[in-house]
């Protein structure tokens, strides 16, 4: 029988430039899964972990960062893990980092960019990480926006 738990989290990295923002793509490496495709932070959450600090742990595992800001975006995507048969809850979230920080991508990425948020969404392999970082323009596109700021803020 097919199960339905919260195991992942995808997490959209930003920064700013000037007036707007950047987005950080990372390219999966050769000899894992789905090599050369490009991807936001995505990872499992380990026994008895909280989402959030998930999203954070796996973005410093992933790219050295570590966030100024956290968000939690009120979005959960839907994955379907064939091979657990399980559908998978993945949880939103966004991370402001400094301007100047520098990335470092481990085993499973090869290269990473930063881009102006349309950019990063046509790179982006899957759909729904387009469509989930329309939402965090939408909702974070200044930075913090107010009211929404202090709901979604988890850090």
């Amino acid at each position: 029988m097919t199960s339905v738990r919260v195991s992942l989290v995808d997490v959209y990295v930003l920064r700013r430039d000037g007036a707007g923002l950047l987005c950080l793509v990372l390219r999966r490496a050769p000899g894992g899964r789905c090599p050369g495709s490009w991807e936001t932070v995505h990872g499992h959450i380990e026994e008895g972990e909280h989402p959030a600090d998930a999203a954070a742990r796996e973005l410093q595992e992933e790219t050295g960062l570590v966030p100024e800001r956290l968000y939690n975006l009120s979005r959960v995507e839907t994955f379907y893990q064939h091979r657990l048969d399980e559908v998978a809850l993945v949880p939103v979230f966004a991370a402001f980092v400094a301007p100047d920080a520098g990335v470092r991508t481990g085993a499973e990425h090869d290269g990473f960019a930063w881009l102006r948020p349309a950019e990063a969404s046509r790179r982006f392999a899957w759909p729904r990480e387009g469509r989930a970082l329309g939402d965090v323009v939408a909702l974070l596109g200044s930075g913090g926006a107010g009211d929404v700021e202090d709901v979604l803020r988890v850090c």
